[in-house]
């Protein structure tokens, strides 16, 4: 079946060994669906389905590899069944590179549950920090494993085009800064503000991303303004693309090198479960800066993938890859009714999407339920 690799066009011999490197917690997700509402204080809520799956960090590194990223992530797994299962999901399920990553003898895997109703999550998590690496520590992934020219003795950070940083105040991640000078383009997420300062004199690694991708209420809460889209060029000031997620109203975006912005709308579509979808979106933006596509893409792009993903349930269960993409784009072209403004929207797919790769709408896709007897 043809695959797609959106930076086939700029690949040389001189290219870093991964297209994007990633660092963070990865949870175990047991993800409970089918609930007609919120639990009950006192009660026993019954969910018509549930399932596993690798979260946390793991949503934004399956995102990646499922559009077609050569992916490195570094993270602690523990030893227990929680810890293998993730990491053989992750290893062998998605092809992404755990060289950068550890086993933790004795370190339980942090989990969390997510309830998933009318469109909405709720999640109740439990973990604790992992111990610290020791200096000699040599991944056992690396033991025997072939990698790509240059990555066997490649320093931590590994050499990378890009990667995604997750920025919180009064935090400085080392690693950030030592990519940044070799190279790699530094993509910021961000969180809540706890601390209720909103300060971005409190984020320090913000000097080296090449793109910072807020929502909207974070947006607006850092800058002080009213508007996302005031927000978004306020933020220009410290990081030279913003991004701004606009939830239903889709997504705003400025880049101050070219002094162009650009608007997507949200694609309509009905919500089963957002969780991951702000780490898909990522994903699909990284993607198209990587691949150097214009702005407007880029963004259109990220508002597709986030969009698919939400029809799902799970967090790296729904991200997207490109038979998704496929099957969309082909299904969106043969409704009479379509807007054709919209639809040259996303007009760039159809130089990216092999001939070959076809399969019917809608798609049956792997789901968080295990079920008996025959599917129909």
């Amino acid at each position: 079946m043809p695959q797609v690799d959106p930076l086939a066009a700029l690949r040389t011999s001189d290219d870093p060994p991964w297209d994007v490197y990633l660092t963070g917690t990865v949870f175990l997700d047991i993800i409970f669906t089918g609930l007609d509402s919120a639990p009950v204080r006192g009660t026993e809520s019954w969910a018509r389905g549930m399932g596993s799956s690798p979260g946390g960090v793991a949503n934004m590194a399956t995102a990646l590899a499922r559009l077609g990223l050569r992916t490195s992530l570094a993270a602690a797994f523990g030893d227990d069944h929680y810890g293998e299962y993730c990491w053989d999901a992750l290893e062998q399920g998605e092809a992404i590179d755990l060289s950068a990553s550890r086993t933790v003898p004795g370190w339980h895997s942090p989990v969390t549950v997510s309830m998933a109703y009318e469109g909405e999550r709720t999640m109740v998590s439990h973990g604790h920090e992992p111990p610290p690496e020791e200096p000699s520590h040599r991944s056992a992934a690396t033991t025997g494993k072939r990698l790509p020219p240059g990555a066997e003795l490649s320093p931590c950070p590994p050499r990378a085009r890009g990667a995604v940083a997750s920025l919180a105040p009064g935090r400085s991640d080392p690693w950030i800064a030592r990519a940044a000078r070799h190279g790699t383009r530094i993509f910021g997420d961000v969180g809540w503000d706890d601390t209720g300062l909103w300060d971005l004199v409190a984020l320090p690694d913000l000097r080296y991303c090449e793109a910072f991708l807020p929502n909207a209420e974070e947006a607006m809460r850092y800058t002080g303004t009213d508007c996302p889209r005031a927000a978004a060029h306020a933020l220009t000031e410290y990081v030279p693309v913003a991004v701004v997620t606009l939830g239903a109203d889709g997504a705003y975006a400025v880049d101050r090198r070219t002094g162009e912005s650009a608007e997507v709308p949200a694609i309509a579509v009905e919500t089963l479960d957002p969780t991951g979808a702000g780490d898909v979106f990522v994903a699909g933006f990284v993607t198209g800066s990587l691949a150097d596509w214009p702005l407007a893409d880029r963004l259109g792009f990220a508002g597709l993938t986030a969009a698919l993903s939400v029809q799902e349930f799970g967090g790296s269960l729904s991200a997207p890859g490109w038979l998704e993409i496929a099957a969309w784009w082909r299904e969106v072209q043969s409704v009479e009714s379509q807007d054709p403004v919209a639809l040259s929207r996303y007009a760039f797919l159809a130089d990216l999407i092999p001939d070959g790769l076809v399969r019917p709408w809608p798609l049956r896709r792997a789901v968080p339920t295990i079920g008996f007897g025959k599917s129909t």
